[in-house]
């Protein structure tokens, strides 16, 4: 459904609802509260958009989002670094930090595999993890990719290649539902769910 109406107020709702779940209805609704705004606070939000899209960049050892060259997980020295959580996305690992509980680093793979949308390891960080297991004193490898099916098939692929290494390598117990997203569970879920995890 397109919104009638101004043409700015079309463009601007059209460009709203681009935004995951937010429909045409809703994107309008955001448009008028935009224009109800002081011209400072409107400034203040296309400058905080612009600012985050030309900052904020992966790190370069785990691949969450940062504005520096490492992460402020990767570069704290009291985390502990032989403990590797893997996550499909960057947003996964500021879902797992709002638990406050975990207290090792992250590897972010970027994605998960998925044949039917073309995804397969090679596309993936993959290369990457098992490059920093070699690398790396690591000793524990979380997989705490989503449980869903490809979540899953991530997961054993990871498996296979890291299990010759010797390590251990365990996977977030199922407190999470089946279909879930991690963006979307709580505090407490989330904190089972690693709590008792288990080795695969």
């Amino acid at each position: 459904m397109e919104p009638t109406g101004v043409e700015p107020i079309k463009t601007l709702a059209m460009r709203l609802s681009g935004f995951p779940g937010i429909g045409m209805k809703t994107a309008l609704r955001l448009a008028y509260h935009v224009l109800e705004m002081s011209e400072e606070s409107a400034r203040g939000l296309a400058e905080a958009i612009i600012n985050a899209k030309e900052k904020i960049h992966l790190c370069k050892r785990c691949g969450a989002y940062t504005d520096s060259e490492l992460c402020s997980v990767c570069s704290d020295k009291t985390r502990d670094h032989s403990l590797v959580c893997v996550v499909a996305e960057p947003k996964d690992v500021l879902s797992m930090e709002r638990m406050r509980e975990y207290k090792g680093v992250y590897h972010v793979l970027g994605g998960t595999i998925s044949p039917i949308d073309g995804v397969g390891p090679n596309d993936l960080r993959i290369k990457e993890l098992s490059q920093r297991v070699d690398d790396e004193h690591i000793l524990e490898v979380v997989i705490a990719t989503n449980p869903d099916v490809e979540g899953e098939a991530t997961s054993s692929y990871i498996v296979r290649l890291l299990k010759p290494k010797g390590i251990r390598i365990t996977r977030i117990a199922h407190g999470i539902p089946m279909g879930g997203n991690l963006e979307y569970i709580d505090e407490m879920t989330l904190y089972k769910a690693i709590e008792g995890r288990r080795d695969i």
